[in-house]
């Protein structure tokens, strides 16, 4: 069973920068991909990126802006946002899946953080 912690989300003003980090448990991190995901009230969760085999993939409306990294020595992935617009507010999960290959689709992601709140105002 892995855990996942978010940290990182607050207020923001349109055009600035926030990094999210999420911590996970267990010792075969590195053989998993990992993701961020987010979900606005009354819409449904939606990819943001993910990180795996070959690299890294990011959803169109994020692409430019924020970049995904991780860390396989303290099992950490972070989520840096940056350009942050309001229509980026949304509460930010954290995403593990049991195989290095990333996917877009947030039912094939096995393990979730509890998420972390962005809000993008002024």
């Amino acid at each position: 069973q892995v855990q996942l912690v978010e940290s990182g989300g607050g207020l923001v003003q349109p055009g600035g920068s926030l990094r999210l980090s999420c911590a996970a448990s267990g010792r075969t991190f590195s053989t998993y991909a990992m993701g961020w995901f987010r979900q606005a009230p009354g819409k449904e969760r939606e990819f943001v990126a993910a990180i795996g085999r070959g690299g890294s993939i990011y959803a169109d409306s994020v692409k430019g802006r924020f970049g995904i990294s991780r860390d396989n020595a303290k099992n950490t992935v972070d989520l840096q946002m940056n350009s942050l617009k309001p229509e980026d507010t949304a509460v930010y999960y954290c995403a593990g899946r049991q195989t290095i290959v990333v996917a877009r689709t947030p039912e094939y992601w096995n393990y979730w953080g509890q998420g972390t709140q962005i809000t993008v105002s002024s």
